[in-house]
């Protein structure tokens, strides 16, 4: 925090300095005010930190559901081509048995 002097020289637009003096009360109150306004920085470093880390979070966790999506459909493509070997030897079975061969109807009756 900086310390005003009890007065400051200031220099207008055509040259002309003038002394501005300060009463005691308004040091204190411009310190307030750097005060204030370090708080605000610090409040605002604060807030800023809290949603970079709620955004990395937030990234990491994409990252997560992403990786399992690509799980789960290639896990969806194996159990596919497992059902595609299954039923067609299931095929095969029935195929291969008396049981569920087609029976003619009318050569049965005669």
């Amino acid at each position: 925090m900086r310390e005003r002097n009890r007065s400051d020289e200031v220099t207008d637009a055509d040259g002309k300095q003038t002394v501005l003096r300060f009463r005691p009360e308004d040091q204190y109150s411009t310190m307030n005010c750097e005060i204030d306004g370090d708080m605000e920085n610090r409040v605002e470093q604060e807030e800023k930190t809290r949603l970079i880390n709620q955004v990395l979070e937030l990234q990491h966790t994409l990252e997560d559901l992403s990786a399992r999506v690509d799980a789960v459909k290639e896990e969806n493509l194996k159990l596919k081509s497992e059902n595609q070997v299954l039923g067609q030897y299931i095929e095969n079975l029935m195929s291969a048995s008396s049981v569920f061969q087609t029976t003619d109807t009318k050569s049965k009756r005669k």
